[in-house]
């Protein structure tokens, strides 16, 4: 695909094909997506590519300790709720996603349901859990940093064929993730990105986020 193609149709999938992704083409994408700006070349990510059995273990771990009440174990900063504005597009999203999946307001069942499939990282063939050295934490050039790659590996993962979603309730239980990755304690977990072959099926995959527009965005001056 061309370039605006490829900015303008992705969106993020949250139903995937049983199809595995070959190891090559992961590192292919990759190897483009660790073309994106970084600061002064610092280029603080790493990435820990899980499928099969490793994968399945951090789902199971994740949605076992969550729905036990463990508490979220994230390692990024969340903030405050969301409120005004930014809320109101969260909740437009949501009622989106529920409209396309026929999931009602009082519909507790089907409500938990699409709850766990985002701690399961909806089921996706691979999982990448994106880190940054925790030598370089506290400042906030690295998370911008991978939020900088993390858009890279998206946008090249469409332009293969491939799906993504970026999905931080996949990892709100980090021991687990951090065992079963192998990741080190000298790494700062920063998100992952769930990833696989769109299932053109699952009706979520159709939604497409509403954007706010350049005139409500952008101030140009010395025009």
């Amino acid at each position: 695909m061309e370039f605006d193609e490829v900015i303008k149709t992705r969106r993020s999938i949250r139903g995937y094909l049983d199809k595995p992704v070959p190891k090559e083409l992961i590192r292919e994408i990759l190897e483009i997506a660790m073309r994106a700006p970084t600061s002064m070349n610092s280029q603080p990510w790493n990435f820990y590519v899980v499928a099969g059995e490793v994968l399945d273990r951090i789902r199971k771990g994740n949605v076992e300790r969550n729905v036990a009440g463990v508490p979220d174990s994230r390692e990024f900063r969340m903030g405050p709720p969301y409120q005004g504005v930014h809320r109101d597009r969260q909740v437009e999203i949501a009622v989106q996603l529920f409209q396309a999946m026929g999931i009602e307001r009082g519909d507790k069942e089907k409500r938990m349901d699409w709850v766990l499939r985002g701690f399961r990282q909806f089921d996706a063939p691979v999982s990448i859990v994106i880190t940054y050295d925790k030598a370089l934490a506290g400042g906030d050039i690295p998370p911008f940093d991978c939020g900088g790659v993390v858009n890279c590996i998206v946008n090249t993962a469409w332009s293969r064929g491939l799906g993504c979603v970026i999905n931080s309730q996949g990892i709100m239980q980090s021991p687990v993730v951090r065992e079963e990755a192998g990741i080190p304690d000298d790494q700062v977990i920063q998100t992952c990105v769930a990833m696989g072959w769109p299932d053109d099926t699952f009706p979520a995959n159709a939604v497409v986020s509403k954007r706010k527009s350049v005139d409500e965005a952008a101030v140009f001056r010395g025009f």
